[in-house]
């Protein structure tokens, strides 16, 4: 027992950051169990990520085993290689992507967001590497840092969405369900289900089918998309003879077939399973593309929809583009925040500039 305490007592420094570590894994796996839809799991996974860092480092330090240690150091060299490499060439791979998009997908505005970041990653190569700013006076350069300092914080935003988009793709399954909520997209001449609509329904009808093989009833299916005004029915009533077609009962399907957005497909399918279940205790999961799950979550965290979802198949290529589209989806959910963050470094660097053009600075 003495030696165990003096074992301890040497030790404790390094034994009070492992519990720091332990703790901040602990608070993002609680946050994120309790509720997978919080933007906040994300920075708090990072923070974990940081806090498992030092302490691996100070681990493996402590052993003083030259071998170990320089393999370590090796590995982070590689690692900061492959990231600054990645960083470089980001333009080529966004490019290609973008040409691979518009040969196989329409030709709309929205198919060509990789094109626009991989044109603007090279712009600001060219600048970062010819310099045109250099000669400028020094307040000069410090307002224009705050560009710098704002891409700065989207990006970091952008990595954050893509740290709670990839956890949500493990979001726990849970076949106890009562409803399986689709969501509509728009239909082929107006009346035919599209692949990409196809692929919810399936996905659906798959995991309705798997929790009857657990030994649990049936879900009832809510087919959630309204009419456009260029098609010929309502998406629901395309979606729900689909979904007859291929095996399930009517008695099984409802339809809620007034949604024209997203959060309206939250909010009226929330309504239809009250009003069928008798309360709003009822137990659901709404069925998207798995690029598309994370941002509809928060909507349906936002219409009062206590219900996580499941993503289908995505082919690789569209990924990107769809991934941009999404991530500029969400940061427009939360702009009054993001334009208070934009108006502080803004402000920063303008008070900076001005002490430095009067000289209280130098």
């Amino acid at each position: 027992m003495i030696r165990f305490f003096e074992v301890l007592n040497q030790n404790r420094s390094f034994i009070i950051l492992s519990l720091i570590m332990l703790a901040t894994f602990a608070v993002f796996l609680i946050s994120w169990l309790k509720e997978p839809r919080r933007l906040l799991n994300g920075i708090l996974f990072t923070i974990f990520l940081l806090a498992f860092g030092v302490w691996l480092t100070v681990m493996i330090l402590s052993t003083s085993l030259r071998p170990l240690i320089l393999t370590y150091e090796i590995l982070i060299v590689l690692f900061i290689a492959t990231i600054t490499l990645l960083a470089a060439f980001s333009w080529l791979f966004f490019l290609w992507n973008a040409y691979i998009v518009w040969k196989r997908e329409s030709h709309t505005l929205s198919n060509l967001l990789t094109l626009f970041i991989g044109i603007g990653i090279i712009v600001v190569w060219l600048v970062a590497l010819v310099g045109p700013f250099r000669n400028l006076p020094s307040w000069v350069r410090i307002l224009l840092y705050a560009p710098t300092a704002i891409l700065d914080y989207l990006l970091f935003v952008a990595y954050n969405f893509l740290v709670n988009l990839t956890f949500y793709q493990i979001v726990p399954r849970q076949y106890n369900q009562d409803y399986l909520i689709v969501l509509g997209a728009g239909l082929a001449h107006g009346e035919q289900v599209t692949p990409l609509l196809a692929s919810r329904i399936n996905r659906a009808i798959q995991y309705a089918q798997k929790q009857v093989t657990k030994g649990r009833k049936m879900p009832k299916l809510i087919m959630s998309g309204g009419k456009g005004g260029d098609e010929k029915v309502s998406e629901a009533q395309a979606m729900t003879e689909y979904a007859i077609a291929r095996g399930i009962e009517p008695k099984d399907i409802l339809l809620e077939d007034n949604s024209k957005n997203t959060y309206q497909n939250m909010k009226f399918s929330a309504e239809v399973a009250a009003k069928d279940f008798g309360s709003k205790n009822y137990k659901a999961k709404f069925f998207s593309n798995n690029y598309h799950i994370f941002r509809a979550s928060l909507y349906a965290k936002a219409a009062g929809l206590n219900a996580n979802g499941v993503g289908c198949y995505t082919r690789l290529y569209f990924l990107p583009n769809a991934i941009v589209r999404e991530f500029a989806a969400v940061l427009l959910l939360k702009k009054k925040r993001h334009l208070i963050a934009i108006f502080l470094i803004i402000l920063f660097f303008a008070i900076y500039a001005l002490f430095d053009f009067t000289g209280i600075i130098h």
